[in-house]
């Protein structure tokens, strides 16, 4: 993430939050995010420094003046205006991160060789709740690779239940222990 994307995404989270509108814009942001992540095309667009500012804008306020929170769509075109709607991604997970420490969400990632059961993740979010004392919002992502077990990722710690975890510790051993 950009020194700018943290700027921007902390300006854009203080504002929400004075306006008590951080869960509304947060949804609104991760939307934008996705139209953005979908059509690279549309964004390239809004970047296009040929096109004029007032042009590019006013694209802008077309697509998302009618849906999206107004402190949201001025965001937008100031980022479009300071040509730094590609960062509008770090913004947002910057955004995501103050929300998330203000409110006592601990974002975990967690890998596994295949899909966790419902149960699986339901046992698992409540123990990772009792670990960090905060309420944990859970990214899944299968990765067969891991043969067996699972990693998760839970503020900046991994803790490897993995498989391919073990057996890179047990060679590690037996390479230390090698003369």
């Amino acid at each position: 993430m950009t020194q700018t994307a943290r700027i921007y995404g902390d300006s854009m989270y203080d504002l929400a939050a004075e306006e008590n509108l951080t869960e509304q814009i947060l949804e609104q942001m991760q939307e934008v995010r996705g139209i953005f992540r979908d059509n690279p095309d549309y964004l390239r667009l809004l970047s296009e420094p040929s096109i004029p500012e007032k042009t590019r804008t006013g694209l802008i306020e077309e697509a998302f003046g009618e849906q999206a929170e107004r402190y949201l769509v001025s965001f937008l075109k100031l980022l479009c205006e300071k040509g730094a709607l590609g960062d509008f991604g770090g913004c947002c997970e910057q955004f995501r991160r103050r929300y998330n420490e203000a409110n006592g969400i601990a974002e975990a990632v967690v890998t596994s060789a295949v899909p966790l059961t419902g149960q699986q993740t339901e046992k698992l979010m409540e123990k990772l709740a009792q670990i960090s004392g905060k309420k944990i919002q859970l990214i899944t992502r299968t990765d067969p690779s891991v043969i067996a077990g699972i990693k998760v990722e839970l503020d900046g710690t991994e803790l490897d239940g993995t498989v391919n975890g073990r057996l890179s510790g047990i060679s590690r051993t037996l390479k230390e222990r090698q003369i």
